[in-house]
């Protein structure tokens, strides 16, 4: 048989942001159901015409996330009192300069409707980014290997097997400012995205 050594190695790579993702919720209390989904929905109008020019054919279209409805009772628990509506929504924006502009564009256009459940930068295309990655991560496997095989008086041969999983996940996520008190735009400290690859190779001793 064939003596080998198998080694984990891991890799990253970074990049600027290029796109900006809003997870929403545009929620409405009323007295009836057709009040609260109207209600909803005249927000989240005003949400996509304020973002209108922040989206284009380069990123992708706004994406319904869900839709709630609940009602609502008295601290009883007895008597209905009203109707909660709550649709999640998600856009994605080109660009990250004007995200805090953006942010607080939305936030007038949808007023106490609106909650962020989430703000992301992140880029369009990652492949550049996942091909460093795997490098990086194969040649730290390598140099791993390496100093094993060394330390047991052996030299690597061929490789014999490697398994990749690659994980893609984003940097620091952004760090919102507190908007200020004569409505200018938020500011937003955008970081890097980060691309994380682990790869085991396996290569037989020689």
């Amino acid at each position: 048989m064939t003596d080998t050594i198998e080694v984990t190695g891991s890799g990253q790579a970074t990049g600027s942001p290029d796109l900006v993702v809003l997870d929403l919720r545009i929620q409405a209390e009323r007295e009836t159901v057709a009040e609260a989904l109207a209600a909803v929905a005249e927000s989240t109008t005003a949400v996509l015409e304020a973002t209108a020019g922040h989206r284009s054919g380069a990123v992708p279209p706004p994406r319904t996330q869900g839709l709630n409805l609940f009602t609502r009772h008295d601290r009883d628990g007895q008597q209905v009192i009203g109707y909660a509506a709550a649709q999640q929504l998600r856009l994605t924006l080109a660009g990250t300069d004007l995200a805090g502009e953006v942010l607080t564009a939305v936030s007038t256009a949808a007023g106490d409707a609106l909650g962020i459940d989430n703000l992301a930068l992140t880029v369009a295309d990652s492949t550049e980014l996942l091909v460093s990655a795997r490098e990086a991560a194969f040649a730290d496997a390598r140099g791993r290997a390496e100093q094993y095989a060394a330390l047991a008086g052996r030299e690597l041969g061929r490789v014999s097997g490697v398994r990749d999983v690659p994980d893609t996940g984003s940097g620091p996520a952004p760090r919102l400012a507190r908007m200020v008190a004569d409505g200018a735009s938020m500011p937003i400290q955008g970081g890097e995205h980060t691309v994380s690859v682990t790869v085991t190779v396996r290569w037989e001793l020689v």
